[in-house]
């Protein structure tokens, strides 16, 4: 796979921008371990496979089970995850697979059983970055792994 163009050095300034804002979301309500995971989650549904590699890696280093990881793409199925993990992948799917009447309010109010409101709010920004750095780095094909060292991953010993 060929990278087409690197957004970064064509628009440094929106990339800036950009990376501050999901650099905020790191103080956000929401813990590491769930933006690891929704994270995961959404990469995989819009087949981008830069993010996918970076997050796995993010929560290999940030110390998530390798099992857990595998089991993401499965999480209904499986038995790792908790009632509050499990309501921030079913909001993670809503929102990147937007269906074509908005939300159900069934995978609201099960969600809102598990978050606050303030919790909410955060993973929805949350997953408003991850699926924006997704459509970016499908449209230009950004090769997974290329950015390792620049953002530490290399210490996750997963090459």
């Amino acid at each position: 796979m060929t990278q087409r163009i690197n957004y970064i050095q064509q628009s440094p300034e929106l990339f800036k921008k950009f990376m501050e804002f999901s650099n905020t979301l790191k103080s956000s309500a929401i813990e590491e371990s769930i933006r690891d995971l929704v994270s995961i989650r959404a990469s995989q549904l819009n087949g981008c496979g830069f993010c996918l590699d970076m997050h796995v890696k993010e929560a290999h280093l940030h110390g998530e089970r390798a099992l857990r990881l595998h089991h993401v793409a499965t999480w209904r199925e499986s038995t790792l995850f908790a009632p509050r993990e499990r309501a921030a992948l079913a909001w993670a799917e809503a929102l990147t697979q937007l269906p074509e009447h908005g939300v159900p309010d069934e995978i609201y109010e099960r969600v809102r059983t598990q978050l606050n409101e303030k919790e909410l709010s955060d993973l929805t920004f949350e997953l408003m970055a991850i699926n924006g750095w997704n459509r970016a780095n499908v449209a230009f094909k950004t090769v997974p792994g290329s950015a390792d060292k620049a953002f530490g991953l290399d210490k996750a010993n997963l090459a």
